[in-house]
């Protein structure tokens, strides 16, 4: 039976409330972290490796919420914010910096020692704003006890790390780097994707960490597009999220960032081969941070002047140090429009309405109690109630948050683009009942608009494309010149994604207004046949290992149809009493492409890793939907070591054991069934240099072969005398599993070789 659904991604206000139930970094939980050093003077130890520059850590035990680790590795972290003269400096806790363990699959906690903030509340709630419009990381607050004596109320912050990109983007071993320099250089251009260091990427080593294995040619390549060729920047960089990222900066005065110093963001590569920027470390936001802007304020700026600070400095005005990130994508006409369209709704959605204030206030009453017992934080118990606020005088001047956004808001309220945009509503599409391959017309009423684009992909995993809406008659629009603009798409997906986006002259405006970070989603059933269980080995001892160098189980789906077919709404299970037993990650699988599973049962590794595991005795794999209509299914015996069951012919046959293809087609046809008939003996097996082989029976022509386990022919040995023995090299080939095939007229017998 099929079904279709209309999905606005959004972020309910239910949903996360259950969700704070089980979230460690749910802003309702104060969290406890008991710290424990065997030695007295810790904190000793700690200042020297951090005097010393080092990343070294003293270990400690840890009890996190009354479950305990030992052996946990521990340092201060930040710049900044830390300094041996005081007593409350910042934590960096690794679980696993000694042993294999983790809380709740979390492996390391940063804490903040709120420092540069009286309020306690411009870290947590700038990510929580944040999160609303790109990825970024969850924080909330921790009561932090060192030799169980009280040391304070820390800011607890997610970290940018593998587990946050498979989370985020469905992959965690891309390039990947932190933008921030090894010495920051107040006058200097440090990590602005600027490239004055030249043509040789390890001249840039110094102004970025890299966290990946590889990348620094990638790095060189986004830095030579951005700064030489910038009509191309949408190969290689996300530029939406890019935008987004500017405009939470600017609407927060977030100046700790890409806009003052160049540093303090992430850098990571998506499938796709795109860089998707990651905001990072916001306890200096709402202007607690004002000695640069890199533009007209290079030297500081005051408090009036962050209440009315230009977001487009660096395109109105000159960049005194070079920020390519903006100034060479806001010469773009609808990149600016863009920007400030994703600034309009982060002001409409948390500022305009007051929200913001509500959510400031609500978690100052969480903490009132933890800050006021807290006798190592850096001000006072009314310096954390008044900063709300008014100002706070230090040692610099800390602006009330309400004081400064509600001025603010006032300004950008007035500010060209702001005002006069399009107006998009009732947005519709036909038919109502969709089907892969079929068409699709999305329609929309659009006033004060010169131009309409309709962005749409067919899963989560695939970039949008972009097409213009019109409004001539010929998309099912309606009349020509009536409002409504319109647009058929050919030979869809199962899903379709989509969001709209319109300008004119002076501005723009996007539906939903989140997007591309959210959009609208059509979605139905598929035909059986066209997603298929392929191939699967259920003991997997030596094939092919993970992205974590396991060798697990794993199950190969296939995309039978000609189309896009996304895996939103399935689940996979061994179980037919359980059937959702786990949800597939929403990816697009190309037509005629593969997704491979891993059958591991250990969902931490990522997000293609099932929470089970498949049976070598037999059992059974079923893929289905959420209302257990089943999509395709199958029930094996008891399975050998090494061997995969597949579908032969590839996508439509029935099962049998094969030389395994691994996210590839199954239709070889030069290799046999695996031991279809004992007429082959081959010693020693596993071997390393030379192999033996022993026939039952000579033939005047006998043709021995050895394959890798993907069927490619590696070697071919024919004998011509009637001999049973023989012997052939193997000593260049790397260790793994091989398969040596004997054909004598039409009999065909292969047999497994491991090399090591």
């Amino acid at each position: 039976m099929k079904f279709l659904f209309l999905i606005i991604i959004l972020f309910i206000g239910n949903q996360k409330c259950l969700l704070a139930q089980t979230d460690y970094f749910a802003v309702d939980s104060i969290r406890e972290i008991k710290i424990y050093f065997s030695q007295s003077n810790w904190d000793h130890i700690l200042d020297s490796l951090y005097v010393a520059g080092q990343e070294d850590r003293m270990l400690a035990n840890v009890i996190l919420d009354g479950s305990a680790y030992d052996s946990v590795g521990i340092r201060y972290k930040g710049f900044s914010s830390v300094s041996v003269t005081r007593v409350k400096n910042p934590f960096n806790i690794k679980l696993d910096y000694i042993r294999n363990q983790n809380h709740n699959g979390i492996e390391k906690i940063k804490l903040g020692n709120v420092i540069q903030d009286p309020s306690f509340v411009r870290e947590v709630l700038s990510y929580e704003i944040s999160r609303k419009y790109m990825p970024a990381s969850k924080a909330n607050y921790a009561k932090v006890f060192i030799n169980d004596v009280y040391w304070g109320l820390y800011t607890n912050v997610e970290s940018v790390n593998k587990s946050f990109l498979n989370k985020h983007f469905g992959s965690k071993e891309n390039t990947f780097f932190k933008c921030n320099p090894d010495n920051l250089d107040l006058y200097g251009e440090n990590a602005n994707l600027g490239n004055s260091p030249g043509t040789d990427s390890t001249s840039y080593y110094p102004y970025y960490d890299i966290k990946s294995d590889f990348g620094w040619t990638d790095l060189y390549n986004l830095i030579d597009t951005l700064n030489n060729s910038p009509n191309n920047i949408e190969k290689i960089l996300n530029v939406d999220r890019t935008l987004w990222m500017h405009a939470i900066n600017y609407s927060l005065i977030n100046f700790d960032s890409y806009v003052g110093y160049a540093q303090n963001y992430y850098l990571y590569q998506d499938d796709n081969g795109r860089f998707n920027p990651i905001i990072w470390d916001l306890n200096m936001s709402f202007a607690s941070y004002r000695l640069a802007d890199a533009s007209i304020h290079f030297s500081g700026f005051n408090i009036q002047e962050a209440k009315e600070m230009d977001p487009l400095l660096h395109y109105n005005n000159v960049s005194v140090y070079p920020r390519p990130l903006m100034r060479n994508l806001f010469t773009n006409n609808r990149y600016r429009k863009m920007y400030i369209a994703h600034m309009r709704t982060i002001m409409q959605e948390n500022f305009n309405n007051q929200s913001y204030k509500a959510r400031a206030q609500y978690m100052q009453g969480l903490i009132d109690i933890c800050v006021a017992n807290d006798t190592n934080k850096f001000y006072s118990y009314n310096d954390f109630i008044d900063n709300l606020n008014v100002t706070v005088s230090d040692l610099v001047d800390y602006p009330g948050i309400t004081d400064l956004m509600d001025a603010r808001t006032i300004y950008l309220n007035t500010y060209p683009g702001f005002q006069g945009a399009p107006s998009i509503s009732n947005i519709n599409f036909s038919p109502q009942l969709i089907s892969i391959g079929g068409n699709l017309t999305i329609t929309a009423e659009v006033v004060d608009a010169d131009t309409v684009i309709l962005a749409y992909r067919y899963g989560e995993n695939a970039l949008f494309e972009k097409v213009m809406m019109l409004d001539d008659g010929t998309q099912n629009d309606g009349s020509a010149g009536d409002g409504v603009f319109g647009f058929q798409l050919s030979g869809i997906g199962n899903e379709v994604q989509y969001y709209i986006y319109a300008e004119n002259d002076s501005a723009g405006m996007f539906s939903p207004e989140r997007a591309a970070y959210e959009y609208y989603t059509i979605v139905s059933t598929i035909q059986p046949g066209n997603l298929v269980i392929n191939e699967f080995m259920a003991s997997n001892n030596s094939i092919v290992a993970d992205e974590s160098g396991d060798y697990d189980d794993w199950i190969e789906l296939y995309n039978n149809s000609p189309y896009d077919i996304s895996t939103f709404g399935m689940y996979l299970s061994d179980k037919d009493t359980f059937l959702n037993q786990w949800a597939l990650p929403s990816v697009v699988i190309p037509a005629g492409g593969y997704l491979i599973i891993w059958a591991d049962s250990d969902t931490l590794d990522g997000p293609f890793h099932a929470n089970f595991k498949i049976s070598s005795g037999g059992e059974q794999i079923v893929l289905s939907y959420a209302d257990t209509t089943i999509i395709d299914s199958v029930h094996y015996p008891p399975q050998n070591t090494d061997v995969a069951m597949a579908r032969f012919p590839n996508g439509t046959g029935a099962f049998i054991p094969r030389i395994p293809t691994f996210n590839a087609n199954n239709d070889y046809t030069s290799i046999e069934e695996i031991d279809q008939e004992p007429q082959l003996n081959l010693y020693p097996n596993p071997a390393a240099n030379q192999v033996y082989y022993e026939l039952e029976y000579g033939q005047a022509t006998c043709i021995l072969e050895l394959f890798d386990i993907n069927g490619k022919l590696l070697l071919s040995h024919i004998t011509n005398d009637n001999s049973t023995a023989g012997s052939f090299d193997i000593s260049q080939y790397s260790q793994g599993l091989y398969f040596v095939r004997v054909t004598m007229q039409n009999n065909v017998t292969t047999k497994k070789l491991v090399i090591y």
